[in-house]
């Protein structure tokens, strides 16, 4: 039983929207907090007690600069069995019927071709499902390009991307992530699926990527990171190397087109669910 005790921060913003929620999400990577939930008009963030810190956040929330306001309060969460919270929140995501992608504690599933097991450490879900599934798909619909290769995965939270690419043959995955407790259990889930040997996971931002260059590379984040760091991406892929980007809303994949083009990239194909996109690129 994990017996953490945890605290909820609802964070107002006026005027609310989906993006201000996730511009807000993304601003606040120095914060610890484990995951986050959105329910209008308030970003909800989750944070063990004993690394929330009031006059930190009020600290950090003076220093954005972000056309919208946020106030804040915070409450404690009552001590619970955060497993039997996962086990009603996190539900089994079966990927065009080749990819299932479970938690410790899913027993008695469907085998697919590739099945990936994931042991959820965070006290709630993100419930953005639509984006890995994509993702994923993507990746599935690409064997010929992962199979052998060299493989980013890019903000790899639990590290599912990486673990697929790795099960599909992929030569050498690397997997980077903004939150040191992300890199540590990316690995631990890389060990959990057998695949640590072709996986290797690093604390850190998209400055890391002149490690080396990459075959493809994998980038579910949100739109401003991607804007921000597509131009980063495209110089660390090798020529006629791939992207795959999710993490926002169709209505901005102009925007991510665009910036992919002048970035050296040539746009391949889209896909959508649910308002959300995924786009593939190709090193020009």
């Amino acid at each position: 039983m994990n017996s953490q005790e945890y605290i909820e921060v609802s964070m107002k913003i006026t005027p609310f929207s989906e993006e201000n929620a996730e511009i807000l999400m993304a601003e606040l990577d120095e914060i610890p907090f484990e995951s986050f939930t959105v329910e209008e008009p308030y970003l909800k963030g989750y944070i063990q007690k004993d690394n929330y810190s009031a006059q930190m956040l009020k600290l950090e929330l003076c220093g954005l600069d972000m056309e919208f306001a946020v106030d804040f309060s915070a409450t404690m969460i009552p001590p619970c069995n955060w497993n039997a919270v996962w086990e009603e929140q996190f539900t089994p995501i079966v990927v065009d019927g080749k990819c299932t992608i479970k938690a410790t504690f899913h027993k008695g599933l469907k085998r697919t071709r590739f099945n990936i097991t994931i042991d959820p450490k965070m006290a709630f879900g993100t419930g953005h499902h639509q984006t890995t599934y994509m993702m994923c798909r993507a990746l599935l619909e690409n064997e010929a390009a992962i199979k052998g290769k060299i493989i980013m995965d890019m903000g790899c939270g639990t590290a599912i991307l990486a673990i697929l690419a790795a099960k599909m043959g992929a030569a050498h995955t690397f997997g980077i992530d903004i939150d040191a407790v992300a890199a540590v259990s990316a690995f631990d889930n890389a060990r959990l699926n057998k695949v640590s040997r072709h996986v290797e996971t690093y604390c850190g931002d998209a400055s890391l990527l002149q490690m080396g260059k990459y075959d493809v590379l994998l980038a579910n984040i949100n739109r401003n990171i991607l804007l921000e760091d597509i131009p980063t991406y495209s110089r660390s892929l090798k020529k006629d190397g791939l992207l795959f980007v999710s993490g926002f809303y169709t209505e901005d994949l102009p925007m991510i087109s665009g910036m992919a083009e002048r970035s050296g990239l040539g746009f391949v194909k889209s896909d959508s669910m649910d308002n959300w996109c995924c786009a593939q690129f190709r090193k020009k």
